[in-house]
């Protein structure tokens, strides 16, 4: 059994999630597929900011695919985003240990982004959630429909 295989018995829905931007920063878009596991159901969910960054969008992603669920619920992540994966399995803990802030070479500096990684944290409280970071670009059938719809939600707000 694959790894995807196994998060999809143990996860009641799949969230894919995406990002993208025209610039960086620069207006940019956000999309998520939600898939409930047992009965096949999905919705599709985009949205766009006119001045933002290509992470912001990745993170809102996720953002707006749990806000959307009505309970508590396993939930699997999969992302293109190595940033929001990491942020979320690797980074956050230390992030709020040392107040919101991150190492760098010049001591303490305060967490990029760090009022949607307050969101994401508050939300990932209420689900149980795993994740699965797939590469973008390459075929990944719900990836590319992610992509497709929030470049298409960015160039909408554009005209």
């Amino acid at each position: 059994m694959t790894d995807m295989e196994k998060a999809s018995v143990d996860a009641e829905v799949i969230i894919y999630t995406d990002g993208a931007c025209s610039g960086n920063p620069g207006p940019g878009g956000w999309a998520f597929i939600l898939r409930h596991v047992t009965t096949g159901k999905s919705m599709e969910k985009t949205g766009a900011t006119p001045q933002t960054t290509n992470n912001q969008m990745e993170l809102q992603a996720l953002i707006e695919g749990l806000q959307s669920l009505q309970r508590s619920t396993r939930v699997h992540v999969v992302t293109d985003s190595t940033y929001l994966k990491q942020g979320l399995t690797e980074w956050i803990q230390n992030w709020k240990r040392r107040g919101w802030k991150r190492k760098t070479s010049n001591g303490l500096k305060p967490v990029k982004n760090v009022e949607q990684w307050k969101q994401l944290d508050a939300l990932t409280q209420m689900h149980k959630l795993s994740f699965e970071l797939v590469r973008g670009h390459v075929g990944h059938p719900e990836n590319e429909r992610c992509d497709e719809l929030a470049v298409n939600a960015y160039k909408e707000l554009m005209g």
